[in-house]
């Protein structure tokens, strides 16, 4: 049971640096710091965006971009990490895993 959970803090984990990542590359892209005509920008810009559209695209149903300003990368952070600690302290203990 012990690795399942750590298992899923690590999934979540890297779904965090996923999203950091996918962030950081739309910004480099915005102020033409990289070139989007690259091959490989462009392939890695297509795995970032299918691997973190389909959880920011649902939240932005909800909340739409406010100025120019799209949360929703913040938000799907600040609910992970909300999902994480919901984990640590309340689901394993219960379970007995920690």
């Amino acid at each position: 049971m012990n690795a399942l959970f750590y298992l899923i803090l690590t999934v979540i984990n890297l779904y965090q640096v996923v999203l950091v990542a996918a962030v950081i590359f739309s910004w480099l892209i915005a102020f033409n710091v990289i070139n989007s005509h690259n091959q490989f920008v462009a392939m890695l810009g297509t795995v970032l965006e299918r691997l973190t559209e389909p959880v920011l695209g649902r939240v932005r149903t909800v909340i739409p971009p406010i100025g120019g300003l799209d949360l929703s990368p913040v938000i799907v952070l600040i609910a992970l990490q909300v999902l994480k600690v919901l984990i640590v302290r309340d689901i394993a203990p219960a379970v007995g895993v920690y």
